[in-house]
């Protein structure tokens, strides 16, 4: 029988299904269906039996394993939080839908309603009185197999475990690899739970443009696009700093949004083109301010998903409980170095990054030199959570400066193993010294640093309006979420990453 669906790279076995697709669909069986009323899930039977023993219930999910015996058959489906094994009868569910099901496969979805049993072995069972077939599996699934060898060494055969292969094909690896799903479920709740607690606090979530005509509020490089009808090049945006503060001019007292941003950049095990930023404004605070919310927030973020501020990342055991370590940037890189970076001109901090083969562009200017020293010689070793201040004014053009150290910002970093996680500033807000550092950061990128701020004019003019004292911050919930679910990459908890494209 000619096969009805054509595949490119259809083999034996997706043959085979093809062909008991198309005797389905003779025998008039519906391959696709429409609904199918779900009232009861795996673990909640299992750990619930005495609720469920003898109770009618309904019950869907992905067939994994199947076990036919004649007129009688086993299989264990999988829902949304687990297996649970179901026992067909033919003389039970009648003789067309037994058929029905001997013309079933492994990743088939199927709807079973039946009584709650064990089985003589003590297995929780869904006993079936009848059965659905809700969507026919044309592509098999990869199951791994376990075998002993003979040396007695179980070895285990098609597990879909090529993490490339599972970036790329996700919804096979949340069928094949259940466990996952634990993690973007946990993501979910980390993010709830942060927007529960700014709600809390009656910020406003509010929501500000993805593209932008002036890219601005880091030092990153944008994907650039072409509005057709306004006839102008439109940015996507690498962050929202602007918009809000904006906002925080306009009267509101503290705004943040979760958002999607998008840089133009390398792609690593902490970097994604796209990435989820959380980022507060808050009117008439600083960064001192800054810092004692972000250790209530994740402390309750921590407590409130979790259970505990104590976790194991990559075989250290992190405390995430305040209050946090607080590090001067230049203090410590003088206590490892013995060069006081404030006062040596460039080629001293030159000397010693070449010494740390630290690659160099030419075009850094002082600050950025203190930041790759810092880089180099102090982040790697900030394992529990750290704070750290006093950073070059020269790589901050939206903070204000210190008060009483020269050439320093009011601005914090939070790291955790090496990694950081957020960003905050005592918000500049004259408009007259903005002006000057976009114009600086102007000439920057003229010279050829393609990360350089740019100048947004009506940022400025809104600045000129009058802006309160603001405390802000930006905290990567990526980064954040690997953490607190100790995983190793970025990919790993964002459903999709970006991926080259196969030729």
């Amino acid at each position: 029988m000619e096969p009805k669906v054509k595949i490119d790279d259809i083999n034996d076995l997706i043959e085979r299904r093809l062909e008991e697709l198309n005797e389905l669909q003779a025998m008039e069986i519906i391959t696709y269906q429409y609904s199918f009323d779900v009232d009861s899930y795996s673990i909640d039977i299992k750990e619930n039996y005495e609720n469920f023993e003898g109770k009618n219930i309904k019950i869907a999910g992905r067939i994994m394993a199947i076990r036919r015996m004649g007129k009688a058959s086993f299989a264990h489906i999988q829902d949304i939080k687990g297996r649970i094994q179901i026992y067909l009868k033919q003389d039970e569910i009648g003789e067309e839908n037994y058929k029905v099901f001997k013309l079933s496969d492994i990743g088939d979805i199927i709807g079973v309603s039946g009584k709650v049993f064990k089985t003589k072995t003590g297995e929780i069972s869904v006993h079936s009185d009848s059965f659905t077939l809700l969507a026919k599996s044309i592509r098999p699934i990869p199951i791994a197999k376990e075998v002993v060898d003979e040396k007695g060494n179980k070895v285990i055969f098609d597990q879909f475990v090529d993490k490339e292969l599972r970036y790329r094909q996700r919804y096979v690896d949340l069928i094949v690899n259940p466990e996952i799903k634990e993690v973007f479920i946990k993501r979910s709740k980390i993010i709830s739970e942060l927007r529960r607690f700014l709600d809390s606090k009656n910020y406003i979530e509010v929501e500000t443009p993805v593209l932008q005509p002036i890219y601005g509020g880091a030092a990153a490089r944008p994907f650039v696009t072409h509005h057709n009808t306004l006839d102008m090049p439109l940015y996507l945006r690498i962050a929202d700093e602007l918009y809000l503060k904006r906002l925080i001019v306009g009267g509101f007292d503290g705004v943040y949004e979760i958002s999607k941003d998008f840089r133009n950049e390398g792609i690593d095990r902490t970097h994604n083109p796209e990435f989820t930023m959380l980022e507060l404004y808050v009117a008439y605070k600083d960064y001192f301010w800054m810092m004692e919310l972000v250790e209530e927030m994740i402390n309750d973020v921590c407590l409130n998903v979790f259970g505990t501020t104590e976790f194991e990342i990559e075989g250290q055991q992190i405390n995430f409980k305040a209050p946090w370590h607080r590090m001067s940037m230049t203090e410590e890189i003088q206590k490892i170095s013995g060069l006081n970076v404030l006062d040596a001109n460039a080629s001293e901090i030159i000397n010693i990054l070449k010494s740390k083969n630290v690659e160099l562009t030419g075009k850094e200017n002082k600050g950025k030199l203190i930041d790759l020293l810092f880089e180099a010689t102090i982040q790697p070793n900030l394992i529990q959570p750290t704070f750290i201040v006093d950073y070059p004014l020269e790589i901050s053009p939206l903070a204000k400066k210190q008060r009483d150290k020269e050439g320093l910002v009011e601005r914090f970093e939070g790291f955790v193993m090496g990694r950081e996680i957020c960003n905050a500033f005592s918000e500049l807000n004259d408009p007259i010294d903005q002006r000057s550092r976009f114009e600086a950061q102007k000439k920057l990128g003229d010279a050829g640093d393609e990360e350089a701020h740019k100048v947004d004019d009506d940022f400025l003019r809104a600045l000129e309006f009058g802006m309160p004292p603001t405390a802000g911050l930006g905290l990567g919930v990526d980064r954040f979420v690997m953490l607190l679910t100790n995983q190793p990459s970025i990919r790993d908890v964002i459903f999709f990453p970006q991926m080259r494209l196969l030729q």
